[in-house]
């Protein structure tokens, strides 16, 4: 398989050496990235070749692992490069599966997401399987053969990564932005995992981050509830806390719950 991987970075990396590794035999991998050094150093991490972005060479399959705001543009670009199929792993689905749809209506087509950093392999995968064919089921048996997939489609992976992700980033964000440092012995059992998950989401890149809060807006949910915990008297503050639990737990705000805790913070 002739395969075009356009973006160089940890994704695109992640994408070709976890295909290339399971077809070790007859793989063409090819990057193509705005830096072409960053697509040369690509190449020999996985004994694959660099082309020029603008490139009129055609592949078997196209996978785009560039930045969300970049996805459509991308697509458009990239479309007719591929002669079997397109695949893109930006992390958003709506817009890029409608996209290949329009300037790939004749190729496969498949929305993957890798739902953890590249450093964290292996992992979950989710997979929007717009136009499933024998080219994009090869690369999902490879994909599969370390990584768990699960079918989802265009609008519920979207309404999921506003919370498993712009959400979660923009509320840890939040804690390591109001923390101060205290001594180890300090933390609690809840306040120690907060701090590392802390630590782990600012080891990362701001400009994912930021593209991640762009495309799914969650600072604002995040910053209205915490305005209304700010603002809550005690009585608020404790229905506000069962209405979380009850959340959770999948009740309704009008049933009955007991508080064996009788108000009282509990720290667990």
């Amino acid at each position: 398989m002739k395969l075009l991987v356009v973006g160089a970075g940890t994704m695109g990396r992640w994408f070709a050496e976890t295909v290339a590794t399971e077809r070790t035999a007859d793989s063409d991998v090819a990057f193509a990235d705005a830096d072409h050094d960053a697509a040369t150093a690509a190449a020999d991490a996985i004994g694959g070749r660099a082309v020029p972005l603008d490139t009129d060479e055609h592949f078997d399959a196209v996978c785009l692992a560039v930045p969300i705001s970049a996805i459509e543009e991308s697509i458009a670009t990239h479309a007719q490069k591929g002669d079997r199929a397109m695949l893109d792993v930006t992390g958003v689905m709506a817009d890029p599966v409608t996209a290949m749809a329009e300037h790939a209506p004749d190729r496969e087509r498949v929305s993957l997401h890798p739902l953890f950093a590249p450093e964290n392999s292996p992992g979950t995968v989710a997979v929007v399987a717009d136009a499933p064919g024998p080219t994009t089921d090869e690369i999902r048996a490879a994909l599969g053969a370390e990584n768990d997939l699960f079918e989802t489609t265009p609008d519920e992976h979207d309404e999921a990564m506003a919370t498993v992700q712009a959400r979660t980033h923009a509320a840890v964000l939040a804690y390591a932005l109001a923390a101060e440092d205290v001594r180890e012995e300090f933390h609690t059992p809840i306040s120690g995992p907060l701090t590392d998950l802390a630590e782990q989401v600012l080891s990362g890149s701001p400009h994912v981050y930021s593209e991640v809060q762009a495309a799914f807006d969650g600072a604002e949910a995040v910053a209205a509830a915490a305005e209304r915990i700010a603002d809550a008297d005690g009585e608020e503050f404790k229905r506000l806390y069962r209405a979380a639990r009850d959340a959770r737990a999948g009740r309704s705000d009008d049933e009955p719950n007991d508080d064996p805790a009788g108000g009282r913070g509990v720290e667990r």
